[in-house]
């Protein structure tokens, strides 16, 4: 069994770093410029990075953060929560709550993000406590919040769709004055490094990983897996409240209904084309990041060719589709044994010479 699991480890990546770099290729033989990178005044007038690559990194932002949390929570859980969007509604609403009618300052804007945090964790940790103590599916738990989560969201700003305007929250949205690289992507990079950190000096990633392969075995180890599936929701709700205020100040408002809209379907097809198992287990953070970053790829791409955004989801199904078949079990198992028999006929050719 370990020597199957450290072989998965290593084989685990290839499927999400083949998937890039074939959509890599596709474009730059379609388009030679494609990922090439301009450097331009934006409207507040400093210098700034431009290009479809600066595109794809800052547009997969909150998806990429909310993967991150995914993958812990499909993890320890064997599942997968579909409330994220939701959400991430209902923080970015809090978070608009807070500030509206206030002088906004770095103060104002710290206390609003505490709050939506505050109130996502409580939310998620709903979901968490029927998924931990009665042994719910999460798809089935999260289904709860994913119907009546917008609406929640709805109620906390009196059904009003209210915008904030602030020149910080435009910096956090957009570029810090001075930086040419659109603060969306720093803030990725900086919680990528902090969850990796918290991964690495801790148990958790070992403990969920653990849980999510045989609880049983987990609760005779010593392990909580009530503990490992809250902590992982607690995960959750902070990566939404992050998602969601993020998104708000993107683009300067909250419409519950729009706001990171299907954002849960591409944060679990992320996880699967990050090579992850959706039944729980191993893991690798990385893969599901490089996932996030594929689906928007996609997304950016098939814009370039003029493909409607009407048309988008379906191109994007067939190609996610293909991907998630090559990184499945069934199939890595039959390429692992072709591989083998080549090595193998290789050794006796070479023998028989």
């Amino acid at each position: 069994m370990s020597k199957a699991i450290k072989h998965g480890s290593g084989s685990q990546l290839l499927v999400p770093l083949f998937a890039l770099f074939l959509v890599t290729v596709f474009n730059l033989l379609r388009d030679p410029g494609f990922f090439s990178i301009s450097i331009i005044r934006n409207n507040w007038g400093h210098l700034v990075l431009s290009g479809n690559l600066v595109s794809i990194l800052h547009g997969a932002s909150e998806l990429a953060i909310l993967a991150m949390a995914m993958t812990l929570v499909t993890s320890s859980t064997k599942g997968q929560d579909i409330s994220v969007g939701a959400l991430a509604a209902i923080a970015g609403s809090v978070f608009v709550s807070v500030l509206r009618g206030q002088e906004i300052g770095v103060g104002t804007i710290v206390s609003a993000f505490a709050a939506a945090t505050l109130v996502a964790i409580l939310f998620a940790l709903f979901t968490g406590m029927i998924v931990s103590f009665f042994n719910i599916q999460p798809m089935i738990a999260s289904l709860i919040l994913f119907t009546a989560g917008r609406p929640i969201a709805y109620w906390i700003n009196g059904g009003a769709t209210p915008t904030v305007e602030s020149p910080l929250l435009t910096y956090i949205g957009s570029f810090f004055p001075g930086i040419p690289v659109p603060s969306p992507i720093l803030i990725v990079v900086a919680f990528g490094i902090l969850v990796t950190l918290v991964l690495r000096l801790t148990t958790l990633g070992l403990f969920a990983q653990t849980v999510g392969m045989n609880e049983r075995a987990a609760r005779l180890n010593g392990i909580n897996p009530v503990f490992i599936k809250l902590v992982a929701f607690v995960i959750l709700g902070l990566c939404a409240a992050i998602a969601g205020s993020l998104n708000v100040c993107r683009i300067g408002l909250i419409n519950h209904e729009t706001i990171l809209l299907d954002i849960e379907m591409d944060a679990i097809l992320a996880v699967a084309i990050g090579g992850n198992s959706l039944g729980g287990g191993k893991f690798k953070l990385a893969g599901s990041v490089i996932g996030a970053y594929i689906i928007q790829a996609l997304t950016i791409t098939l814009y370039a060719m003029r493909v409607s955004s009407t048309e988008v989801k379906a191109y994007k199904a067939i190609v996610i589709i293909a991907i998630v078949v090559l990184g499945s079990p069934v199939v890595q198992e039959r390429l692992s044994a072709l591989r083998m028999t080549l090595v193998r006929n290789t050794r006796k050719l070479a023998e028989s010479e």
